[in-house]
């Protein structure tokens, strides 16, 4: 398995089936098939998060605490519907998922445990469950990669709106199967109505967009100058970089953070939440302290190239602190709502 896996990541049809809670997928490998645990000192994981991404967390946490994790890899929108589906009789003791919208959508059907405030109260408030229901365990920023031998940094668009003006027709890379560019959408939603999100699709399709599969893709596109810009998570630069074996700043591509709020600028993170059934395992707790331990928060920061949520672990040098970032006003929380997202593309015809 290589990390182009963890690229493309839920399809629009694996986000219908969360939004709407009515079909589960089968299981992958490292599958847990029996409910419930199979023995002490054992914890069932489901991760959104890819194999190759997330394995070398599970071996240390297993090295250190001698317990054993049995996951179960897939999609983070596939698992979700999945846990969905089986309800309290799910043999996951934890879901770690790749963005907050799945979270919040198996949070609603009140399927997660509260966590213990010494747990939630290591992130900021912005990047957990208002009711700690799950926690943030790395962000990422929304940018526009952009090919700076093309796109001058004086004509960046200081908004993401200003992608429909027909002066970028033809010129922009984006993924609409990616769920990254789903919670996007989402998120123009909360802020701004679906109005605004209806017309931000349609100027888009009718700027002829290059579609691509996934965030690498487009990264590895605007680099070449195949596309000057491109809608993305920040950190896929980094890992483009360490694929060519090089440094982020000996790139051609850059990355530009929408200013002032503008929705463009979305900060999103993958977190983990704890089923009812697992409230009292202290493994399953331990599990997510890990997560959220300097270990884990260096991993993430050095080898994926996120943004640590815990204080004191330093983000990757080529961005901008997670602080100082002038993020929308945005609550997290709010981005559960996916099935009028995917309507909204699907209308738009950005997929055919």
């Amino acid at each position: 398995m290589t990390v182009s896996v963890r690229r493309s990541t839920a399809t629009l049809f694996a986000a219908g089936l969360l939004a709407s809670g009515l079909v589960a997928c089968g299981s992958g490998e490292g599958d847990a098939a029996d409910p419930g645990k199979p023995n002490d000192k054992t914890i069932t994981v489901y991760s959104g998060r890819n194999e190759q991404l997330i394995k070398p967390l599970l071996e240390k946490f297993t090295q250190q605490t001698g317990i054993t994790v049995k996951p179960r890899y897939a999609t983070t929108a596939q698992l979700a519907a999945q846990l969905v589906e089986e309800g309290d009789k799910s043999p996951a003791d934890a879901f770690l998922a790749q963005d907050a919208g799945a979270l919040g959508a198996v949070a609603k059907r009140e399927m997660f445990t509260t966590l213990p405030e010494a747990t939630t109260a290591k992130v900021p408030e912005a990047y957990r469950a208002r009711g700690g229901q799950w926690v943030g365990v790395s962000a990422r920023s929304r940018v526009l990669a952009y090919n700076a031998e093309q796109v001058p940094a004086a004509e960046l668009p200081k908004s993401v709106f200003e992608l429909t003006d027909p002066k970028w027709k033809g010129k922009i890379g984006v993924a609409p199967t990616n769920a990254s560019f789903q919670a996007f959408v989402t998120a123009i939603r909360v802020q701004h109505g679906e109005q605004k999100a209806k017309d931000f699709l349609a100027g888009l399709k009718a700027n002829e967009p290059q579609i691509r599969d996934n965030n690498v893709k487009i990264v590895e596109d605007v680099d070449k100058g195949t596309i000057p810009v491109g809608l993305v998570n920040h950190y896929y630069l980094g890992e483009v970089a360490k694929e060519k074996g090089t440094t982020p700043e000996a790139l051609k591509v850059k990355l530009h953070f929408f200013p002032a709020g503008d929705t463009g600028a979305l900060v999103n993170v993958s977190g983990v939440g704890v089923l009812k059934h697992a409230a009292q395992d202290a493994d399953t707790q331990a599990f997510v302290d890990y997560l959220l331990g300097t270990e884990a928060q260096r991993h993430f920061a050095e080898q994926t190239f996120e943004y640590p949520v815990v204080a004191g672990v330093p983000a990757p040098a080529y961005v901008p602190p997670l602080a100082d970032l002038d993020t929308p006003a945005i609550d997290l929380n709010d981005l559960d709502t996916l099935e009028a997202t995917i309507t909204l593309i699907k209308d738009s015809g950005l997929v055919p």
